[in-house]
């Protein structure tokens, strides 16, 4: 035994590593019967698959321009990024977009812009813009709702994103004055940190999930009752990553407590069926969306992705020949994507969301009744030009799904369906949330949506408008293939939108409707910490 000791203490390090390399050669070429390339080329073909499994990484960081990546390339993150950081998001020297491709927007600014005096209140609070509509007005809903700010967290539940993220996002948005999506995860410990929530639900009807897996009334109406922060309800149709498949959250990210609060066992993989057991056709979803609305008092809408129009017509036709149905509808592009999907559901199944938008609100235009709905627009929108654009068509509000994630540290590495996501946003492994500093991530959702806020309300202005709700088709131009060059929304989709109710952003200042905290900052004349910094730097430059 001795003897053997002495030789492999005079083994040098290098004879170390041609035996280890000389091992490996051998499992290669005798044991590997899955791979080709290992066998054939023994120890360096594990480089090429080393090299494929950070693919994403190499070409994120170093193949790919500013401009080409997707689903969101480099400038698009960095303006997030700076914008969470409250740093300059500004850029020099001009543009560097092709601004002649097809689908290029142009905003037509005014010659005059909008002014503001110190008697307007965007002037002390200029990041406050409300959505312009009451969802719930028109039904007479018992608790109607204004939600205080035109950009809000999208549907992602507590099970997908980890539970910092998750807190993070709450967090956020209620210091933004936003709701929070819950996703169709069920309403989490970590959705109650003080936002105004949107429960969500979809055909698994997690959270208010019956014990024969159907939907469960009262377990709604508790949940309503138990939590008034819930300030409306959204019936997930489908999504725009997966329309008409149900969603699949795998085993390995099931943990105790998201099985409590889905109400489904440990251990299993969780399908949510594609359809829904509580109604099966368009009057029986009616119905089923006013029994929830008497129920709770609360506005009721519902999210889907657009193929067909069949089915919004004759939604369309029922809502006005009995003034009943969704107080909102959340228009969800194909282009979205948080939720995992095979990729020919995600590639090619569903509208995008300029021609899914603008076929759906063409349907309820032509019933003239697009003042009963408030219309939320998601899909790659998280940006304020994109933004611009989604309330020309008729959008009301916008959702934001990744952008919110880029915003609290998303590297876009797309593994978010297998449980190793590098910045704990979408895994429950505890080491990798680590990292996740919910008040420091709070902080930069904040900050994303007071920057995007405040540039969308400077084009508005520019553009000679006091709310973006004031925004018409002829506003803005799109550029077209062939011999069309570029022509305006209206003159593409072949509709100008519907008048939107607007009246004064101090009428929605006052609503009692109002969500969010705004209300208590404004008695108290509380500035945010990003008002003053952009106050004291416009002093400095006059």
């Amino acid at each position: 035994m001795s003897d053997i000791l002495n030789i492999l203490t005079v083994i040098p390090w290098w004879g170390w590593v041609l035996l280890f390399l000389a091992i490996v050669a051998i499992k290669d070429i005798f044991f590997s019967k899955d791979h080709i390339i290992k066998h054939n080329f023994p120890v360096v073909g594990h480089l090429r698959y080393f090299l494929e499994s950070i693919g994403p990484e190499l070409r994120q960081y170093i193949v790919a321009s500013d401009r080409e990546e997707l689903p969101f390339n480099r400038n698009e993150r960095g303006w997030i990024y700076a914008s969470a950081k409250n740093e300059n998001n500004y850029e020099g020297f001009g543009t560097d977009e092709d601004i002649y491709r097809t689908n290029y927007i142009f905003i037509n600014n005014s010659m005059l812009a909008y002014r503001l005096d110190k008697s307007h209140p965007n002037f002390e609070h200029p990041y406050f813009i409300a959505c312009a509509k009451i969802m719930g007005s028109f039904n007479k809903r018992r608790r109607p709702y204004r939600s205080a700010s035109i950009i809000n967290v999208s549907a992602m539940s507590f099970g997908s994103l980890s539970a910092k993220a998750v807190e993070s996002l709450n967090e956020g948005c209620k210091i933004a004055n936003a709701y929070h999506n819950t996703g169709e995860g069920g309403l989490s410990p970590y959705h109650k940190k003080g936002a105004d929530v949107v429960f969500h639900f979809g055909t698994g009807y997690f959270g208010v999930r019956s014990d024969e897996g159907g939907f469960s009334m009262g377990k709604m109406i508790k949940l309503v009752q138990d939590n008034p922060q819930i300030r409306a309800i959204e019936v997930k149709l489908s999504q725009g990553a997966k329309p008409g498949k149900g969603g699949v959250l795998p085993a390995s990210k099931i943990t105790k407590e998201i099985a409590e609060i889905r109400h489904v066992p440990l251990g299993k993989d969780i399908l949510s069926p594609p359809t829904h057991s509580a109604f099966s056709n368009v009057p029986e979803m009616v119905d089923f969306i006013e029994e929830i609305a008497a129920a709770t008092g609360l506005p009721v809408g519902i999210k889907s992705a657009v193929g067909q129009l069949k089915q919004w017509k004759e939604l369309a036709t029922i809502m006005k020949e009995t003034n009943r149905g969704p107080d909102f509808i959340t228009i969800d592009g194909g282009e979205g994507g948080t939720g995992a999907a095979p990729p020919s559901f995600a590639d090619h199944v569903s509208l995008p969301f300029i021609n899914a938008f603008t076929d759906v609100y063409n349907v309820f235009r032509e019933k003239g009744i697009t003042e009963r709905i408030v219309f939320i627009a998601s899909g790659k929108l998280g940006f304020p030009a994109k933004a611009v654009m989604a309330f020309a068509m008729g959008a009301d509000s916008i959702n934001v799904a990744r952008e919110a994630m880029i915003s609290i540290g998303c590297i876009q590495a797309q593994s978010c369906h297998n449980n190793t996501c590098p910045t704990g946003i979408t895994t429950h492994n505890k080491w990798l949330q680590a990292g996740i500093n919910v008040e420091d991530k709070a902080n930069r959702v904040n900050s994303y949506f007071t920057k995007f806020k405040k540039e969308l309300l400077e084009i508005t202005h520019a553009c000679g408008y006091e709310h973006p709700s004031q925004f018409t088709m002829d506003d803005v131009d799109i550029n077209l293939s062939d011999k069309n060059i570029t022509k305006t929304l209206a003159a593409t989709f072949g509709y100008n939108k519907a008048k939107v109710p607007f009246t004064s952003v101090q009428e929605h200042m006052d609503c009692p409707y109002l969500g969010g905290n705004f209300s208590e900052r404004k008695d108290k004349k509380v500035k945010t910490k990003e008002a003053e910094t952009e106050e004291t730097s416009v002093h400095n430059n006059n």
